[in-house]
């Protein structure tokens, strides 16, 4: 089947659950599933009933496609991702990134968890990510080219939108919490980094590093797809000799944050 196939069946099938188009595309990161509670919901679809969707198998990752109603706005919210390191393809990881996009959204809100690199952060604070570093994971453009997506070689020089960055600083500053900036470094995972490599990180610009993101805003800035994306700090990379980190700790982590974020992500979608 090919991808045009595919694209039109999920298309099809999700148009016959919802009718509307949404204006704004949200894909929520570890721990910050409870953020779909602030949408007024006009329907749940689960990413299993989706034709050609892959299925999320981590840990606070609630595996669906939530549409309704967010700060006066029709929006389309993933509630769980896809990670390469699942053992899904690049292209399967950003296959709800090109649905979103042929729903109709305007601009793409991305979330995750993340290290923290950076000296400066601590557990808890929000990093909003203004460029990447994607060498050290696949790229989902890899193959051959769909160009009625997008160009070959496509544009990274702004892969988040400068004037939604700059909203989001008169939103934090409005609201009062601290928004801290800075480089999102992907890797594959699932390991989380040894000492060395988050020194590494560190070393070549990265103030946070994660295993999600980038492939889904490489994909977006493909199809020419506006992008926000902000982190939740989740764990801090550069720490004591005898400080471990667990999944469990960032899921706590993140549903503590959860508030400031849900509150950012409100307004976001409210001025964009």
């Amino acid at each position: 089947m090919s991808d045009a196939q595919k694209f039109n069946e999920a298309l099809s099938y999700l148009k016959a659950r919802y009718p509307h188009s949404p204006q704004v595309g949200i894909v929520l990161g570890s721990g910050l599933g409870n953020f779909s509670d602030e949408v007024e919901v006009e329907a749940e679809v689960d990413y299993e009933e989706i034709p050609h969707f892959p299925v999320s198998t981590v840990e606070g990752h609630k595996g669906k496609l939530i549409f309704g109603n967010l700060s006066a706005k029709k929006i389309v919210c993933m509630a769980g991702r896809f990670h390469f390191y699942e053992g899904y393809d690049a292209e399967q990881v950003v296959f709800p990134i090109r649905i979103m996009k042929l729903l109709g959204v305007k601009a793409l809100l991305l979330s995750n968890a993340a290290g923290g690199v950076n000296p400066n952060f601590k557990v808890g604070d929000l990093m909003m990510i203004t460029d990447h570093v994607s060498f050290f994971t696949r790229n989902p453009l890899i193959g051959k080219n769909i160009s009625a997506f997008g160009p070959r070689f496509p544009d990274m020089s702004e892969p988040y939108k400068k004037d939604l960055i700059e909203k989001a600083r008169d939103i934090a500053k409005r609201l009062g919490i601290q928004l801290r900036e800075g480089v999102y470094f992907a890797v594959t995972g699932p390991t989380f980094e040894t000492r060395a490599e988050y020194k590494l990180v560190h070393a070549l610009g990265g103030d946070a590093v994660g295993m999600s993101t980038v492939q889904e805003c490489i994909v977006a800035n493909h199809m020419n797809l506006p992008v926000f994306a902000m982190s939740v700090i989740t764990d801090i990379g550069i720490r004591e000799e005898e400080n471990k980190i667990t999944h469990e700790e960032v899921l706590q982590a993140a549903k503590e944050a959860e508030p400031n974020f849900a509150a950012v992500f409100k307004e976001m979608v409210r001025v964009i």
